[in-house]
C-alpha cells in the first residue's frame, strides 16, 4: 500500500466564538479542509488509513460549547477511530497490514498513574484530536502509537468503519462498570439511555448481569429502541419535575421487586445540568452515581448526603486499551449490538454531521468515512 506525501485533513481552525459581555457562544467553531505533512514515525509508531471516525458528543462540546482542548485550534478532531496499519517506525514493523481500533486514550504506561492500574487516566496520555503531539481521525490517515492498539483479527463480515465506535462509544461504559463494580443482580439506572454512550452503557450493563436496567431520557422512540437493548424499564423525564420522575422510578423499583433507595448504580451518561441533578437526587444508601457524560453546567449538591448514605460519587474517564479486545469480542459474538446503531457519511459531509448531531434528531451515531 503506497504512502501518502501528505495527510488531508478536515481541521477546527477555530473555536467557538465567545461573547465576553453577553456571557455567551453566538457561533460554532469553523472548520477547513487542508493538508499537513506526514511526520516521521518515531519508535513504536504507525500510520493508519483511517477507514472511519464517529462524531462523539465530545467533538461537538468543542465545536459547539467552547469545552477546551489541550491543543488549540488548529487542530483535526476526532477519536473513534478504526483501521489499517499501513507503515511503520522501528520496533513496529509487525503492525503492519492489521485491521485495528484506535483507543481513545492511549496512555504512557511509564508514570506513577499508569503504575497505579489507572492508565486511562495517564496525565501524559495521547487523545487523538485533543492532546499534544497527535491528530484527529477527521482525516485519511493518522500517526499513532502501536501499543495499544486493538487488533481485529476478522472482520467477521462487518465493515471495518464500523468497528469505529468501539473506540469510544462501546469502551467508555465498560469501563464505567468495572469502575461501579457492577455485578449480577445489581440495579442499575442510565440517564441519557439513547445518547451514543447511554445505549451503549445499557448494553453493556447487561453482560455484566445487572438487573433491572432503568433507562432514562425524553425521546420516546428511543426509549423503545432501548428495550430492545438491555433496559427492562423506561422512564420518559419529558416535561417532568424531579418528584414526578421520583415517583416514576420509585414504582419501577417496587414492579421490579426491589428497594428504589438502596444499592443503585446510577450512569449518568448526558453531561447537561438538570439530568445530572435528577441523578444525584435518586442517590440513595450504598449506592454509587458515575459520572460518564461531560458537560459545563455546575451543580449543588449537599455532599454530606453521601456520608450518611455511605454512598458514592465517582468519575470514570476513557477506557483502559486493555479492555478493547473483551468489548471487541462482545461486539463479535453479538452481545453488543453496533451495525443498526450508526450509520456511515462521506467526511466531506463533516459540517452538516455536526450540525444534526448537535441538533440531537438523528437516531443513528454517525460515522465518517474519508473521501479526499
Amino acid at each position: 500500500m503506497s504512502i501518502p506525501e501528505k495527510i488531508q485533513t478536515w481541521q477546527m481552525v477555530k473555536g467557538p466564538t465567545y461573547d465576553k459581555e453577553a456571557r455567551k457562544i453566538t457561533a460554532p467553531g469553523e472548520l477547513k479542509k487542508t493538508e499537513i505533512p506526514v511526520p516521521e514515525l518515531g519508535q513504536g509508531e504507525v500510520l493508519v488509513k483511517v477507514a472511519g471516525c464517529g462524531v462523539c458528543h465530545t467533538d461537538l462540546g468543542y465545536f459547539y460549547d467552547g469545552v477546551p482542548t489541550i491543543t488549540k485550534p488548529p487542530l483535526t478532531l476526532g477519536h473513534e477511530i478504526s483501521g489499517t496499519v499501513v507503515a511503520a517506525g522501528p520496533g513496529a514493523e509487525s503492525w503492519v497490514d492489521k485491521n485495528v481500533i484506535v483507543p481513545a486514550v492511549m496512555p504512557c504506561n511509564s508514570c506513577d498513574i499508569c503504575a497505579k492500574g489507572r492508565n486511562n487516566r495517564c496525565l501524559a496520555q495521547k487523545m487523538p484530536g485533543n492532546s499534544l503531539g497527535i491528530y484527529g481521525g477527521f482525516a485519511d490517515y493518522i500517526p499513532v502509537p502501536a501499543e495499544d492498539l486493538c487488533v481485529i483479527e476478522d472482520l467477521k463480515g462487518r465493515p471495518l468503519e464500523n468497528y469505529a465506535v468501539i473506540a469510544d462509544a462501546a469502551t467508555t461504559p465498560y469501563q464505567a462498570a468495572i469502575r461501579a463494580d457492577v455485578q449480577a443482580g445489581d440495579p442499575v439506572l442510565i440517564t441519557g439511555v439513547t445518547g451514543g454512550v447511554g445505549v451503549y452503557m445499557a448494553q453493556v450493563a447487561k453482560t455484566f448481569g445487572a438487573k433491572p436496567i432503568v433507562g432514562m431520557a425524553r425521546n420516546e422512540e428511543k426509549l423503545q429502541r432501548a428495550l430492545s437493548m438491555g433496559v427492562d424499564y423506561v422512564i420518559n423525564s419529558r416535561d417532568k419535575d424531579f418528584k414526578a420522575i421520583q415517583g416514576e422510578f420509585r414504582d419501577i423499583a417496587k414492579q421490579a421487586g426491589v428497594q428504589h433507595n438502596v444499592g443503585w448504580k446510577i450512569f449518568e451518561c448526558t453531561g447537561v445540568g438538570p439530568v445530572q441533578d435528577t441523578a444525584l437526587g435518586l442517590l440513595g444508601y450504598i449506592g454509587k452515581l458515575m459520572v460518564v457524560g461531560f458537560g459545563m453546567a455546575k451543580n449543588t449538591y449537599m455532599i454530606s448526603r453521601l456520608m450518611a448514605f455511605d454512598a458514592e460519587l465517582i468519575g470514570t474517564w476513557g477506557c483502559l486499551p486493555k479492555y478493547y479486545p473483551k468489548v471487541l469480542e462482545l461486539v463479535q459474538s453479538g452481545q453488543i449490538e453496533i451495525d443498526s446503531l450508526l450509520q456511515t457519511r462521506p467526511m466531506s459531509g463533516i459540517a452538516e454531521a455536526f450540525e444534526e448531531a448537535h441538533g440531537g434528531d438523528i437516531t443513528r451515531r454517525i460515522v465518517l468515512t474519508p473521501d479526499f
